[in-house]
């Protein structure tokens, strides 16, 4: 599971490691994107999943004794998911053409780490369902990454909105005013800090495999 002492004291604001701009990913790295959020052995959502630019990177995160659930409405792009998987030899990949707002297929509690990267904001409808889903499957020590890729006219959801939906995790780390993005995680576990962590950053984690190798 996912568990609290994974970030290191440093100065200046929290960086955002993920990457929405789809021009800047051509020279990214995925994996070193999503290295300090996930370990070998865990389950992982990726919601949105797209292209799969994040999945096989998390799919190499957790190794072959995890899960990565990639899920997006557009059957299209869940096709050829599942032919590059297939052909790379990613068994520990699970594809789903579905809504964000219907996970049915993933239990209660499950998840170490919810991927909804630029999800929320192309939703044009149920999105409350699908934050409703996020919190469900999230297991009780889990994280998840949310962010938008702007607010309207670049994306359904507004700062207003974004902020309700906040208010329903326990805020670990954010963005600011500009930058809509937050690592959350459920209110209801306990174990956590309140206190949003304005002053920390991801310890990065090293692995050295490669994705494709």
């Amino acid at each position: 599971m996912v568990g609290g002492g994974r970030h290191e004291v440093g100065e200046g604001k929290p960086r955002n490691r993920i990457n929405l701009d789809p021009v800047k990913r051509l020279s990214g790295k995925p994996q070193s994107d999503i290295e300090p959020y996930v370990r070998k052995g865990q389950v992982v959502a990726d919601l949105g999943c797209n292209k799969g630019y994040y999945t096989f990177a998390l799919a190499e995160c957790v190794g072959p004794e995890g899960r990565v659930y990639a899920v997006d409405l557009k059957e299209d792009y869940i096709r050829v998911l599942e032919k590059r998987a297939n052909g790379l030899g990613y068994g520990n990949v699970e594809l789903h053409a579905s809504s964000a707002s219907d996970l049915s297929f993933i239990r209660d509690e499950s998840v170490d780490f919810v991927l909804a990267n630029g999800l929320l904001c192309n939703m044009a409808e149920h999105r409350q369902q699908a934050v409703n889903e996020i919190k469900r499957i999230l297991a009780p020590t889990g994280q998840a990454y949310l962010s938008l890729g702007g607010p309207p006219p670049l994306g359904f959801v507004d700062g207003a909105e974004w902020e309700r939906i906040l208010a329903g995790f326990r805020v670990e780390r954010r963005g600011g005013f500009f930058q809509k993005w937050a690592v959350v995680s459920r209110k209801d576990d306990g174990k956590r800090p309140s206190a949003v962590c304005e002053d920390k950053r991801p310890r990065f984690l090293r692995f050295r495999k490669r994705l494709g190798e």
